[in-house]
């Protein structure tokens, strides 16, 4: 071996494998309500397959009132994307919605089985899969895997192997399993293999909503409030929550870069401390089967006492981002916790002074950097400010047995009225926002007991 064939070979390095080269398909649906525009949101899907490992080379689009009962699109459509797949040599086609079963299996008979058909949907959970990374992120993802794949399932169904299970082949693994019946098919067996799994893996995460609900319930006992972050992915609210707190989440400018759920202690001014934890990132037409799959981690968002919204400022559809947000928490739930945002990548503007005009447009708004820290300061004041100093008008009805409610009405808020009868306690006065929360089950309309101060009668027990 000469000198230059033994250098060669000490310093070659392994090659990654080819990225699979992808096509988008985007529909512009008449009257169908969006936070993007069509090209908006395909520059956002040719992110997604970016992170997901893909090469984007190419994308085709169509207006249309309804979508094609068969294909989707339309069947002229139909062949010019398969003419077009065929000349970039596309091995994946991506459409921008997610598709029927129907629709996805008339596709993949049209361009043929040597191209494989996914939707948005299909690609979001490709990319959990990637990215979970605990036991129970892995659980999360497998479930929300296998009710995607369930109707879609056909005789032939190896692209389940390659997304399914957090990246270990778990999902994968159930095909083939069983003895068949009598007259039983082997896609039958598949199925039904699968929905024990999926009975399996429900059971699983009930235990985990159990712990969690049991890990909540001695936090709140601690009296420590809890904030949320939440956010459009890559909003940066991992890099916000490192600056805060000086320690090391997992960062990555590239979405969904963390799933799972990190809580730190953070020190407020005047010595007041709150527990802030980072949650999963959310996007536009965010896969139902993930939402369910995730509650009990989403739950961390519903049963916190503040919700800090951190929004990337310097995205050009920053604000529609911020609607798509608003729009999941209300749908989760949490429109009734108080909210902060922290208008993040301050230092990405071309001129930051832009960004006080941009604050009236947002709730009780911060500009922040969370790379350089700029504005921290101001943040952590504010949600200071709003977790102990910001009293919030409340009337409620508190059964005997929420002993703990009324001592913490007591204790911690302000008293204005209180009429004692057989069921329980009716209290209206004003408490921490922090609290509010805690209330919410038992909040009454003020105009539902007379202000005489008298005992509530039959009518209003408890």
């Amino acid at each position: 071996m000469t000198q230059q064939e033994s250098m060669s070979k000490k310093t070659a390095q392994p090659t990654n494998p080819p990225r699979e080269r992808a096509f988008l398909v985007g529909v512009d649906l008449y009257k169908q309500k969006s936070f993007l525009s069509l090209e908006d949101s395909l520059t956002e899907l040719a992110l997604l397959s970016d992170t997901s490992g893909l090469d984007v080379v190419g994308e085709l689009t169509q207006k249309l009132d309804r979508p094609h009962v068969k294909t989707y699109i339309g069947p002229g459509k139909v062949e010019e994307l398969k003419a077009l797949v065929e000349e970039t040599l596309s091995q994946v086609v991506i459409f921008d919605d997610e598709l029927s079963p129907r629709h996805q299996r008339e596709l993949q008979e049209t361009l043929g089985r040597n191209v494989r058909v996914l939707d948005r949907t299909a690609l979001i959970l490709d990319i959990f899969a990637q990215h979970a990374h605990t036991s129970e992120g892995m659980l999360q993802v497998e479930l929300a895997q296998y009710e995607y794949y369930l109707p879609r399932l056909t005789g032939q169904w190896t692209h389940l192997e390659r997304q399914a299970g957090g990246g270990g082949g778990r999902a994968g693994s159930t095909g083939g399993v069983g003895l068949r019946g009598p007259g039983e098919t082997q896609l039958e067996v598949d199925k039904r293999a699968i929905r024990k799994r999926i009975s399996h893996l429900k059971k699983e995460l009930e235990k985990v909503r159990a712990h969690r609900m049991r890990y909540r319930a001695q936090r709140k006992r601690s009296r420590i409030p809890t904030v949320a972050l939440v956010g459009y992915t890559n909003a940066g609210k991992s890099t916000l929550l490192n600056k805060i707190t000086h320690s090391d989440v997992y960062v990555a400018d590239q979405l969904f870069a963390t799933l799972d759920p990190t809580t730190r202690r953070v020190e407020l001014p005047g010595g007041y401390q709150a527990l802030f934890t980072d949650t999963v990132g959310f996007i536009q037409k965010l896969p139902t089967t993930l939402v369910e799959s995730f509650h009990a981690t989403l739950e961390e968002i519903t049963e916190s006492d503040l919700l800090l919204h951190v929004v990337d400022i310097s995205h050009p559809n920053a604000l529609n981002q911020f609607e798509s947000v608003q729009q999941t928490l209300d749908e989760l739930g949490a429109d009734h916790i108080p909210i902060i945002t922290a208008l993040n990548k301050v230092d990405q503007l071309r001129n930051p002074e832009s960004a006080r005009e941009i604050v009236s447009h947002f709730s009780k708004a911060v500009t922040v950097s969370a790379l350089d820290g700029t504005g921290v300061k101001d943040l952590l004041r504010v949600i200071q400010e709003e977790l102990y100093e910001t009293y919030a008008p409340i009337h409620v009805r508190l059964p005997y047995q929420q002993g703990a409610l009324i001592s913490l009405f007591h204790e911690a808020g302000q008293v204005e009225r209180i009429e004692h009868g057989r069921g329980g306690v009716v209290m209206q006065g004003r408490i921490p926002g922090r609290l509010l929360a805690q209330f919410s089950s038992w909040q009454v309309d003020g105009n539902h007991h007379e202000d005489h101060g008298e005992p509530a009668d039959e009518e209003d027990e408890l």
